[in-house]
């Protein structure tokens, strides 16, 4: 499914299938979460050893892609490294991005880590996002309300001022990077070369700096320590085989996406570039040159789940639902552990208008598999809510609303409707436990979020 929504600055939106989720929260801010199952993964493969060497734990770290030009990326809310879809783009090779995001390991493991409340148990990537980033707008206004309802005026400086590490954090987490590069024997030359990009911005004026610059004040002395850490390797590692063009792809991909004009532009006939102008053609609503672009990928790549994925897209939101149901089948089955291409595939399932029985209970079974790796997706919930609607549950129709409004920070709603799903529900069973959980979680947040208008 793919989404557009409009906020006070931009234009907002990205939906890579339901496994690009585009959301906003509920602060007015320039950012959304990009949800996709093929970039995370492949941060997540990128990263498992660099956390491994850190004694980080590497299912506790979330990614969370912002999509924004600018050049940033920092660590917030716990365990959680927000990377801006213009770092991405910016970066040269996967040794740079790698070494970005050594980097970040490194605050992890100092607790350089930026909290806003006691626990994130409970809440969405999207709202997570928004409030991490809405918090940084309060500060930079000084203003309790603004905490609330955040103003895009204040936002870039309250960030600045909220996400901004000391120069000897940023040395430190620096020492730790390149020590966890070499442990998990990858490349350290990564990190240099991308620091030397950014080289010389420091002397320039704050408002021409990069945002990553700002929030992470460079010196020639950073920059000294990186290049002496690599001159004195005793080993030169390389990447491993494949990790260039899962970079190559990550970047067309977004590419495709946020600037497909761009994407057109690069007439490359490798696989990433081809990958990307599929995308970009249907950017551009031409979907028949986008299919024609995309099926010889499939055909040469026949268990690749995420061209499945694409396609499945492409024909869902072009009103060819039972293409789109065939698409998906094929990603589900070379991808079963993907929640996020498990909810598009349910989500098809539920538009369908054959054998509208057999489908709606299909659609249940696979976004509660979704559930299981994505927990913490309301879109997913809502679409269960609707399906057990369907099918006359109104209790587990009611449950699901309450976990969506949950996530989203809603307490009030969520308050409502798990009272509604204790009242539909037989007493003692499962959901209704799970209800009785969530008015208590709910309560608490209610509380906590009266608390947080009043200032702080």
């Amino acid at each position: 499914m793919f989404r557009l929504g409009k906020t006070p600055r931009q234009l907002m939106g990205l939906l890579f299938g339901c496994a690009l989720i585009c959301a906003l929260g509920q602060a007015a801010h320039a950012e959304s979460v990009i949800r996709d199952q093929e970039i995370e993964s492949d941060l997540k493969v990128f990263m498992r050893p660099i956390f491994l060497a850190a004694g980080v734990s590497p299912t506790s770290v979330r990614f969370i892609i912002l999509e924004d030009p600018e050049l940033n990326a920092f660590v917030a809310g716990g365990q959680n490294i927000f990377l801006h879809t213009g770092l991405i783009l910016k970066t040269k090779n996967v040794d740079e991005l790698i070494g970005v995001c050594a980097h970040e390991t490194g605050h992890i493991a100092h607790g350089d880590i930026i909290r806003t409340r006691a626990t994130y148990e409970h809440i969405s990537m999207e709202t997570l996002a928004a409030e991490i980033l809405g918090v940084a707008a309060a500060i930079g206004a000084h203003s309790g309300e603004a905490a609330a309802a955040v103003t895009s005026a204040s936002t870039s400086i309250g960030e600045r001022a909220f996400l901004t590490h000391s120069r000897e954090q940023e040395t430190a987490a620096d020492a730790a990077g390149i020590s966890f590069l070499e442990e998990a024997h990858l490349p350290t030359d990564g990190i240099l070369s991308f620091m030397q990009t950014l080289a010389g911005q420091d002397l320039l004026p704050t408002s021409e700096q990069s945002e990553y610059v700002r929030t992470h004040p460079l010196t020639q002395d950073r920059v000294n320590y990186l290049q002496d850490a690599v001159d004195k390797e005793r080993v030169h590692y390389t990447a491993p085989a494949g990790w260039a063009e899962m970079h190559a792809r990550i970047k067309a991909k977004l590419m495709g996406y946020l600037q497909p004009d761009q994407a057109l532009q690069n007439r490359g006939t490798d696989l990433p570039s081809q990958y990307g102008r599929a995308i970009a053609y249907y950017r551009k609503n031409d979907v028949q040159k986008a299919l024609d672009t995309l099926n010889p990928l499939i055909a040469a790549n026949p268990k690749d789940p995420y061209f499945y994925e694409l396609k499945g897209q492409i024909l869902f939101e072009n009103g060819r639902i039972e293409e789109a149901v065939a698409a998906y089948t094929k990603a589900v089955e070379f991808a079963p552990d993907s929640g996020l291409i498990r909810a598009s595939y349910g989500h098809a399932l539920l538009e369908s208008t054959v054998d509208t029985k057999k489908r709606g209970d299909e659609a249940i079974k696979q976004l509660n598999a979704s559930l299981q790796t994505e927990p913490l997706d309301p879109e997913t919930h809502h679409m269960l809510a609707i399906a057990y609607g369907k099918g006359g549950q109104e209790g587990l129709s009611r449950l699901h609303l309450a976990e969506e409004n949950l996530l989203e920070n809603k307490p009030d709603n969520a308050i409502t409707e798990a009272k509604l799903a204790q009242a539909n529900l037989p007493k003692g069973s499962a959901g209704a436990l799970q209800a009785a959980d969530i008015l208590e979680e709910a309560r608490k947040n209610a509380k906590e979020l009266k608390k947080r208008q009043k200032g702080y």
